[in-house]
């Protein structure tokens, strides 16, 4: 049997709900995720919070790839005299699949941080040209499994934008402008790659009304909706990065055969690590930690921790990697707990709000040649699953020769849409 399943989430079409790159000279697809304070622990830990991933194809040069990774969610833009930054003892690493004949990452990032108080004798977060909470950075590149190299050594954290007597007086700063300030915190990497590199501060790109979703689905259609993320800020970690340093033989878009060309496929996922050991000092002296780092955050395709995996496996999910997810995770999207509320056998009555989506309980009834009663779509109903082994799936995808097997599953109806959609 043809397997389905690939060790991360590709496509070669424009669809918005994927965390991957399409290359092309005449079009770019923006492609989004979220998860924001989704687990229980790692709630606990918004520092190391990867809220959204985005990968496209830059809008001001086609021959390359900006890649961002969010972190450190709902920061309020006055949230000082201690502002937001990035943490010291996390990895953050932004990870590319270039080629799905091998194991693993092709391309790792990895991110490390440190802070340095400029003076400490005041309570404010810049004043005289110095600055408190000072964060650089190193950037280290991984290819193929091989060992880390630093590709970026004390990159700059730009300031976070306080204000302007802050930012732009000589009290302050003395910057002619916060975005000059930010322009110039961009970095070109060392090395053969020509990455482009920004670290650092950015309003909260991602959109949705939080208190109506999670208000048991009440989501207000025309109804005064309300983003819940207006208005707050998170950090990024941006690369720019040529075509050609991503595509596994190093090759330009100008040799893409054409837009659907699979070797111009990427895939792409975030990730933070923190130390497994962290001893706490009782004279307020920096922690002490390990040398063995575990992962407590990751996000590649939106929403999986955030909407389909239940609490109680959420924690366990953050801990694995997109190469052995499908395990813990094709029961929740052939059965989603969603189905649930967009069927009026179950609790559909209950959420108005998704009164669109209904679940089809006998779609196709009364068709020649299939099921009399149709095909039911509701959670542990047979979904396609009639049509296994059948003349009508022949020579397509559902036939037992292609990914019959995978889809067509007795039991779990979504395993022949959601399923494969977080999947492939």
């Amino acid at each position: 049997m043809k397997s389905f399943t690939k060790p991360l989430h590709w496509l070669v079409g424009a669809c918005a709900v994927t965390v991957l790159a399409t290359w092309s000279t005449v079009r770019y697809t923006p492609l989004e995720a979220s998860s924001h304070r989704e687990a229980p622990l790692i709630a606990d830990d918004p520092v190391a919070d990867n809220t959204d991933v985005y990968a496209f194809v830059s809008p001001n040069d086609p021959n390359r790839v900006v890649l961002i990774a969010d972190y450190i969610p709902f920061q309020l833009p006055q949230g000082g005299p201690n502002y937001s930054t990035f943490g010291e003892n996390v990895r953050y690493e932004i990870h590319v699949k270039n080629d799905g004949a091998t194991a693993g990452d092709n391309i790792t990032y990895r991110f490390t941080f440190t802070r340095a108080n400029e003076d400490p004798s005041t309570f404010f977060y810049a004043r005289l040209a110095k600055q408190n909470l000072k964060t650089t950075y190193t950037c280290e590149k991984s290819v193929n499994g091989g060992a880390f190299t630093a590709i970026v050594t004390n990159g700059v954290v730009p300031a976070y934008n306080v204000g302007p007597r802050t930012i732009n007086t000589t009290v302050g700063l003395n910057q002619p402008s916060y975005t000059a300030l930010r322009q110039g915190a961009v970095t070109t990497a060392t090395g053969s790659g020509g990455e482009q590199v920004f670290c650092g501060s950015s309003d909260d790109p991602f959109f949705v009304d939080l208190g109506a979703v999670f208000d048991l689905a009440g989501v207000r259609l025309n109804q005064g909706a309300r983003d819940g993320l207006a208005k707050y800020n998170v950090h990024s970690i941006a690369l720019s990065i040529p075509i050609s340093t991503l595509q596994k033989s190093g090759q330009p878009v100008s040799a893409a055969v054409n837009i659907l060309d699979p070797n111009y496929v990427i895939g792409v996922w975030a990730s933070a690590s923190r130390p497994s050991l962290r001893t706490l000092s009782a004279v307020g002296a920096a922690p002490m930690v390990g040398a063995d780092y575990v992962q407590v955050s990751r996000l590649g395709m939106p929403l999986t921790n955030e909407a389909i995996n239940p609490i109680g496996s959420k924690d366990a999910w953050n801990r694995t990697t997109p190469y052995a997810e499908a395990a813990s995770t094709d029961d929740y999207l052939s059965n989603p707990e969603l189905g649930l509320y967009m069927d009026d056998r179950q609790f559909g009555g209950a959420v108005p709000a998704l009164a669109a989506l209904r679940i089809q309980t006998k779609s196709l009834a009364g068709f020649p040649g299939l099921p009399a009663n149709g095909f039911d779509f509701g959670n542990t109903k047979p979904g396609l699953f009639p049509l296994k082994g059948s003349a009508a799936v022949a020579g397509t995808a559902l036939d037992d020769a292609a990914f019959g097997n995978y889809l067509l599953v007795s039991g779990k109806p979504r395993s022949v849409d959601i399923k494969p959609i977080f999947h492939t």
